[in-house]
């Protein structure tokens, strides 16, 4: 029988305090931990200035990457199924955004970009040019794979 209470039941799942948090509060973490690494390093080793660039360097990727993590976190409408405690494994399946299997971009750009690499340690500048412009029309193609034009009415 039929409960006939005056509150409206839904069936959706509670949504997620701070979707991407973790993942946030992961490269936030990074970010110290490479700070800090850069710092000793730097007594341990003053002579050696390529070690202390490179853990700033990634001191600072990180810390645009955990940045960029909680600004997009608080623009989620829908909490992601990886922030919900009660989510089922199927409510993760479907699309999630890849290139599709049958397409041949993916072969082509990484193609393209061997070709500017070996062309860059090489110093063929004119290859290089060949490259780029084989690049750019590959990328183009890439992006513009699905794209239909509007109807015109």
């Amino acid at each position: 029988m039929a409960s006939h209470s005056s509150e409206p039941t839904t069936d959706k799942p509670k949504a997620a305090k701070n979707g991407l948090y973790i993942e946030t509060w992961i490269f936030l973490g990074l970010t110290a931990f490479f700070a800090i690494a850069a710092v000793i390093y730097a007594f341990l080793a003053p002579t050696e200035p390529v070690g202390i660039v490179g853990l700033a360097l990634t001191a600072g990727l990180t810390l645009i990457i955990g940045t960029f993590l909680r600004f997009v976190s608080r623009r989620l409408e829908e909490p992601r199924p990886e922030d919900n405690d009660d989510a089922e494994v199927s409510d993760g399946a479907g699309d999630i955004g890849f290139f599709s299997p049958g397409s041949y971009f993916p072969f082509f750009l990484a193609a393209c970009v061997a070709l500017v690499a070996v062309a860059t340690a090489y110093l063929l500048i004119w290859l290089m040019v060949i490259g780029v412009g084989f690049l750019l029309f590959v990328v183009c193609g890439f992006i513009f794979e699905y794209h239909r034009r509007p109807a015109h009415h």
